[in-house]
């Protein structure tokens, strides 16, 4: 057995191969959505801080699990024999230090955890380590036998006695151990079981039979948990809301209501951002100082500025930046557009490709109309702008700088600075008209 060394490298191999067959999917289970990021990221994530060399095992026509991986080295295991061959098409990735085996769908396990499971290995005397949870219900996960850590046997659920179902200490699949001795092991497992699969936990049978000490370390069930199914992807995804709104509000940011506030993994937050109840943020979202989400909001892809109030019920898309200072009232949605300092559009409107300048206001239920069926334009709105309420600007425009639009206006060529742009029909007022037209409607009701 190879000896200890505090400066040996460590790779991780982690097996992504499953398909999505008890999610209903044609996505590879590691595709699989948590948190606005596929599981494997948060798995890459996570393995990344703490290994040297990260390795992913790949099925046949994963083409797009391969692309999150890049640039990691992914391997194809073109026959899904169980979760030992999958290790084992590694093999030659493992290199000469410590090697460790994790799972795609075992997305939550933190970088903490993967450090102590390290560290545990390489202690002396210890030839493997692997993790163990004490769920709330340990249902049919297979028993860690152990006493004070040291693991003598891993017993599946199915071939436990009463006495061991009743042991509450219960079995991750998440192994390391030295390359060396893990090649041996994996090599030596054998298939001789109902389903005919080499299977990765034999590895602790194995290394118990050479007298190797075997350790487990626990880890907390939210971290350890698989997803195998949609309501275990649900329980995944509750159990990672709640650690990104504690790391939030550790951090200083309040949630007014912390249940209802729906966080992306890259979601950034700064210290005394406010966050109202029912609350979404998508991925790439980034709030600086000071600023307030109203509630009933949705962000994504999307940078808020300090000081700046977001909605109630507003939508911000991507490709926004809303500048210091802002408001963005309710039921207006923004894409594609970048803001400067103070600007504000307090209600119902939408401007989509378009660039703001400093301090200028956009009126109730103003528009830009970005889109011509082919192609998106720009409109582009200079600072100190009064654009009156009911407005339609048709890009490609211009509006200059200290510009006033009327209300109800379609702006359909550029305003210069200081103008003054009314682009509306004359009003027409005739006498009595209104009575008789009223009078008429009312009578075709009362004669059905």
């Amino acid at each position: 057995m190879t000896s200890f060394s505090s400066s040996r490298p460590a790779t991780a191999v982690l097996l992504a191969a499953g398909l999505g067959t008890r999610m209903k999917s044609s996505r590879a289970k590691a595709m699989q959505q948590i948190a606005g990021l596929p599981m494997l990221a948060h798995l890459l994530a996570s393995a990344s801080a703490v290994f040297d060399r990260l390795v992913v095992v790949i099925g046949p026509g994963m083409e797009d699990v391969a692309e999150l991986v890049a640039p990691y080295p992914v391997i194809i295991q073109h026959e899904r024999l169980g979760t030992a061959h999958a290790a084992l098409q590694a093999e030659a990735c493992f290199g000469d230090g410590d090697v460790a085996v994790l799972y795609a769908d075992n997305p939550l396990i933190s970088a903490h955890t993967l450090t102590t499971l390290l560290e545990e290995r390489r202690k002396p005397g210890v030839g493997l380590a692997l993790l163990s949870m004490r769920p709330q219900d340990p249902a049919r996960y297979g028993r860690v036998l152990a006493h004070e850590g040291d693991v003598s046997r891993i017993v599946e659920w199915a071939d436990a006695t009463p006495e061991e179902r009743a042991v509450d200490l219960c079995n991750a699949g998440v192994l390391c151990a030295d390359a060396a001795d893990f090649r041996r092991w994996l090599h030596a497992v054998r298939n001789d079981n109902a389903n005919g699969e080499f299977y990765l936990t034999d590895v602790v049978g194995l290394a118990v039979s050479e007298q190797v000490r075997v350790r487990a370390v626990e880890a907390p069930e939210a971290e350890l948990r698989g997803v195998n199914s949609r309501a275990e992807l649900a329980q995944a995804e509750a159990a990672m809301q709640t650690r990104l709104r504690e790391t939030a509000m550790a951090e200083g940011v309040t949630l007014v209501a912390p249940d209802t506030v729906f966080l992306c993994a890259d979601t950034c937050l700064a210290p005394d951002v406010l966050i109202e109840p029912h609350v979404v943020f998508g991925p790439g979202v980034i709030v600086h100082e000071g600023a307030t989400i109203r509630s009933f909001s949705h962000l994504e892809g999307c940078e808020i500025h300090a000081e700046t109030v977001i909605g109630p019920y507003a939508r911000i898309r991507p490709g926004s930046s809303i500048g210091a200072g802002s408001r963005i009232g309710n039921f207006v949605e923004i894409k594609a557009t970048t803001m400067g300092t103070g600007v504000k559009v307090n209600h119902l409107s939408y401007l989509g490709d378009s660039r703001v300048g400093n301090r200028t206001n956009i009126g109730a239920g103003t528009i830009t109309c970005n889109y011509d069926g082919t192609f998106k334009h720009s409109t582009l709105i200079g600072h100190d702008v009064f654009v009156g309420s009911d407005s339609v600007l048709v890009a490609p425009v211009n509006i200059g700088d200290n510009a006033l639009i009327g209300a109800g206006s379609v702006i359909t060529t550029d305003v210069p600075p200081d103008a003054l742009a009314l682009g509306r029909a004359r009003q027409t007022n005739k006498a009595e008209q209104g009575k008789r037209f009223k009078d008429m409607l009312q009578a075709k009701k009362e004669n059905g």
